[in-house]
């Protein structure tokens, strides 16, 4: 059976049509409770910094999606406050994001909003918003704008776009504060998902 692994991965968005399709898909994250497996999906709650020595061979692809509160630009008015300790650890987990990606192989992709990884590291190999694969969804949706960035191996192919009208312009900056919010702003667009699936399955 083929595999796919995700990191930072709260949500299982990614890899739902994968599992849907019997890949066996296993999905990494602090936030979840121990390890659990349900539809084909296994949670397992774990820091990637801990495991990003271990071999991760074997795996269809790879999709990460490393927390963005302490990275991204539109967040720079308070990064001064936050202090280096919190950059560090952003910079550290997103490092075992891409360790992990490159030991796999070279289908991976790594997503984030703008952010200060491109001075850091690279510029991102693509940029979109969720309103660019709206119409993957029936009814068509992901009716927002949100830039987010990937990073991707040689055998990733980017999925042909099919776009909505961004009618609810960028909802993101309209999200109540709350104790979910962070998760809320990072879920992965539905849309994306079924597009990156359809193109490289």
């Amino acid at each position: 059976m083929k595999k796919i692994l995700s990191l930072c991965d709260l949500t299982g968005n990614i890899v739902q049509d994968w599992a849907d399709a019997g890949y066996e898909c296993h999905i990494i994250d602090l936030q979840h409770n121990g390890i659990s497996s349900r539809g084909g999906v296994t949670r397992i709650q774990a820091d990637v910094r801990m495991i990003a020595e271990l071999d991760y061979t074997g795996y269809y692809a790879v999709f990460a999606a490393p927390p963005c509160t302490d990275l991204a630009v539109s967040g720079a008015r308070w990064m001064a406050q936050k202090g280096l300790d919190a950059l560090t650890a952003a910079i550290d987990v997103f490092s075992a994001c891409v360790k992990i990606c490159k030991k796999n192989g070279k289908r991976y992709m790594i997503e984030n909003p703008i952010s200060t990884i491109s001075t850091y590291w690279r510029k991102p190999d693509y940029v979109f918003n969720p309103c660019d694969y709206g119409g993957y969804l029936n009814p068509p949706g992901d009716a927002y704008t949100k830039k987010t960035c990937l990073w991707v191996g040689e055998d990733f192919i980017m999925p042909d776009k099919k776009p909505v009208e961004p009618e609810l312009g960028s909802k993101m900056h309209l999200l109540p504060p709350s104790e979910d919010r962070a998760n809320l702003r990072s879920e992965t667009p539905m849309g994306f998902c079924r597009a990156v699936f359809l193109a490289n399955q």
